[in-house]
């Protein structure tokens, strides 16, 4: 028996399945190592295609495409969508990750690079002399579009701050190139190339690369790639829908940085997509896009977008954002990996995140694994998001990272964000602005400096989130934060007052400033667990002015807030690449003046006090079925000392 699975959204009602079982009446076949394969035969068992194109060209609604191990260089572009459910057109591998779609090349002409200076203009001068190759591309490989050409940034700029931003990633080339599989870094000026092996450099008119290897290898002895093609699996035409992608790898797309979004695997606008057990492996920006992708295009308010699903894929290293969606309601996004998100540094670009979704409604993100997500966010919901779940994923070692979960510019109805586990938040902040405080100077001034951030939850003008059974942990700032923007309150029922949000049953565990920091006292905080939370005011309000800061008995007598809320004093252990949870005993208790007090802290979890729950939230993190109404804080049915506790929340497939 499998694991139980949450199917209600925030509002108590069912998720909308749209799901059914295709009888497909027609199957094509692919295989490009066929020595009988060709374009030319007819798709058969006996006659298969060499390209995924080939079979594209010709589906129809109700065809099922299998596809043979192997590495397609090419850009596959459906011409058609299905007709509904029961009538897609699939696109699957024979054997899940064994199909491997490529927007790049092999290249294997290189020369020495001469003519260039390699010293001066602020590089340091070295003892050893690099050894740099360089590359002529090939026109006859880019078919039109040439990514070493192009900047990453794309024609909308109106988010550039430039006194704020280092404009680098946004200016270099959108092309990449590989070494074995594994990608050099691009720098901006040739005599860069002197300071770092692994390193390459486009010419002006982008026509020829320049490249050390690491260790200053030759070429020659190794598998060099570049980029040649936007993406790996996109129609040309928009508004396809019915269409399942299954099994595929998507590797080394060279688009540019969002908006418009467009990604390694994209549904163009379509609708009903099923994108599951793919894997996208370095894209330049974009790993998969299943929304509007521009908020420059005409759009017709009865166009659907969204209703797709992306089940149990794998999204590496995606340089900007790894799913995007604009206007992308009723998504089903669950049981997947992304990790390395945001390698590009383009956080400032609006668009940086693991998962980025505008105008969500109806949405069900559930049993993901975020991880090392680098400058951005885990995940981003901007403006207008209403009746989300976002349930039993992981968000783990945010890098750099504001804050793990945004929700940004949302006034009407709920959002539910629950039976998550949060580790390792370390904010995204200049140290050299924090103040030196020596001594007691600092323990007695009231607003704490703003320079610091580090969140699990941060609401920006957002009302009604509700935040509930969650472990949150090592944040550099809070567990959760909100403030109001009034600028962004504008017709069309977009922007909030941060208000009516619902901190209920988490367990929040050594967060570096503090615990909660709502904007006002409108707001609610009921059975929490505040454990290793022994800074002393780290419980705030902001307004109005001047900010209180309280602990938990002040917290209680002034506010009423966590009136069943506890503070413990015990460690927690996380083990992200195990993906696995440890509770032990701490070795000293917090030093207190006065007289020991010793009921404050509960020290054993087991003794953790039991709370009214949440009707909705009937499981726990691993789909375990909560007993009762009353349950201890936290994603788990039950918490106990020295036991090991698998984390990893996806349902694992079976046929």
């Amino acid at each position: 028996m499998g694991k139980m699975q949450e199917n209600k959204l925030a509002d108590g009602k069912e998720f909308g399945f749209w799901e059914k079982e295709v009888n497909y009446v027609r199957t094509l076949y692919v295989a490009c190592d066929d020595p009988a394969a060709s374009d030319d035969n007819d798709g058969s068992i006996n006659a298969p295609f060499k390209t995924i194109q080939a079979a594209a060209d010709v589906a129809e609604p109700g065809t099922h495409i299998l596809i043979a191990p192997g590495t397609y260089r090419e850009c596959v572009s459906p011409k058609k969508g299905g007709d509904g459910p029961e009538s897609m057109i699939c696109y699957e591998a024979k054997e899940p990750g064994t199909v491997i779609i490529k927007a790049s090349e092999e290249i294997h002409d290189f020369e020495k690079s001469e003519g260039w200076r390699l010293w001066g203009y602020g590089a340091p001068s070295v003892t050893v002399t690099p050894k740099v190759w360089c590359h002529h591309l090939d026109p006859d490989m880019f078919r039109g579009y040439n990514p070493f050409c192009a900047v990453n940034i794309l024609h909308d700029r109106l988010f550039i701050e430039y006194d704020k931003t280092d404009m680098t990633p946004y200016l270099n080339r959108r092309g990449m190139i590989f070494c074995d599989g594994k990608p050099l870094k691009q720098v901006a000026l040739y005599n860069q190339l002197s300071t770092a092996e692994g390193t390459y450099w486009v010419e002006a008119n982008g026509q020829t690369v320049h490249f050390r290897l690491p260790g200053d290898a030759d070429p020659a002895d190794h598998d060099i790639e570049i980029t040649v093609r936007e993406q790996c699996f996109a129609p040309k035409t928009p508004f396809l829908s019915y269409i399942k992608v299954k099994g595929l790898v998507c590797a080394h797309a060279a688009m540019g940085a969002p908006v418009p979004q467009r990604g390694s695997i994209s549904a163009f606008r379509g609708h009903h997509w099923v994108i599951e057990d793919c894997t996208v492996d370095w894209a330049n920006a974009v790993g998969i896009d299943i929304g509007n992708e521009c908020w420059h295009h005409d759009f017709d308010p009865n166009q659907t977008v969204g209703h797709s699903v992306i089940r149990r894929c794998h999204i590496k290293d995606a340089g900007v954002c790894g799913i995007a969606g604009l206007f992308a309601t009723h998504m089903l996004i669950e049981d997947n990996v992304i990790e390395g998100t945001g390698w590009q540094k383009m956080e400032l670009s609006w668009e940086a995140g693991a998962i980025k979704l505008h105008n969500s409604v109806d949405g069900m993100i559930r049993r993901n694994i975020f991880k090392t997500t680098y400058r951005a966010d885990h995940l981003w919901l901007d403006c207008g998001n209403i009746n989300n779940r976002i349930t039993q994923n992981l968000f783990l070692d945010g890098i750099e990272q504001r804050e793990a979960i945004f929700i940004e510019c949302t006034r009407e109805g709920i959002n539910l964000i629950d039976n998550n586990i949060f580790w390792n938040v370390e904010g995204r902040f200049d140290p050299k602005k924090i103040k030196f405080e020596p001594g007691s100077s600092g323990w007695y001034k009231l607003v704490e400096d703003d320079t610091i951030n580090g969140y699990a939850v941060y609401g920006e003008g957002t009302d009604r989130l509700q935040v509930v059974n969650n472990f949150i942990g090592k944040c550099r700032a809070y567990a959760y934060y909100a403030k109001p923007v009034p600028f962004r309150l504008s017709p069309g029922d977009r922007g909030g007052t941060s208000r009516d949000a619902k901190m209920i049953n988490n367990v929040i565990y050594d967060c570096g400033v503090g615990g909660i920091c709502f904007p006002t006292k409108d707001n609610a905080a009921e059975g929490n667990a505040y454990v290793k939370q022994s800074k002393g005011g780290d419980l705030r309000i902001m307004y109005p002015a001047p900010e209180v800061c309280l602990d938990l008995k002040s917290w209680r007598e002034f506010y009423g807030f966590d009136m069943t809320g506890c503070e413990g004093w015990f460690d927690f252990e996380v083990d992200t690449e195990k993906l696995t949870l440890k509770i032990k005993k701490s070795a000293m208790m917090p030093f207190r003046f006065g007289p020991a007090a010793p009921d404050r802290y509960v020290t054993d979890p087991k003794e953790l006090k039991k709370v009214a729950g949440d009707p909705r939230v009937k499981l726990d993190i691993l789909g375990n079925e909560r007993q009762g109404e009353d349950v201890i804080p936290g994603p788990f049915a039950e918490l106990e000392f020295d036991k090991v506790y698998s984390i990893d929340p996806r349902v694992v497939k079976t046929k």
